[in-house]
């Protein structure tokens, strides 16, 4: 390549539109696979704040159970009697009230007591980055 000569007679500085729009493009090509790492690492956050949320809930239910002989009535129950703080909020939906309650199976040998809390599901119906649904972990 030769440099190109000014009125003046010394080289020309600086670059050329051709070499501008490659940097540019990519400047704008790197950047785009950041963002999408960057959601894609938002997301997996979320999910494993769900996944120990969920673990936290279920670790809970147990112990109720285990320490009384029946499952809590509602989640409620857990953070009055002392089981768990405050029920977290699901990272998913961003609301504590969200959260699907999973009722047990009747007890039979008292069939009229309430069956309670068995399990707890995310109230999202969105996809996990793995394709399962949040609302069947």
């Amino acid at each position: 390549m030769t440099a190109r000569n000014t009125p003046t007679g010394r080289p020309a500085a600086g670059f050329t539109l051709i070499e501008l729009l490659v940097v540019v493009s990519l400047i704008m090509l790197i950047s785009t696979m950041a963002m999408t790492q960057y959601r894609n690492g938002v997301v997996h956050a979320k999910e494993a704040v769900l996944q120990e949320d969920l673990f936290r809930l279920r670790d809970a239910i147990d112990q109720y159970y285990a320490d009384k002989g029946q499952y809590p009535q509602s989640l409620d129950a857990l953070v009055t009697d002392g089981y768990v703080r405050q029920i977290p909020e699901d990272p998913i939906t961003g609301s504590a009230a969200t959260w699907q309650e999973v009722p047990a199976e009747p007890d039979p040998n008292n069939p009229m007591g309430e069956p309670g809390v068995f399990n707890v599901r995310s109230g999202s119906e969105g996809t996990a980055l793995d394709g399962t649904k949040y609302s069947e972990w």
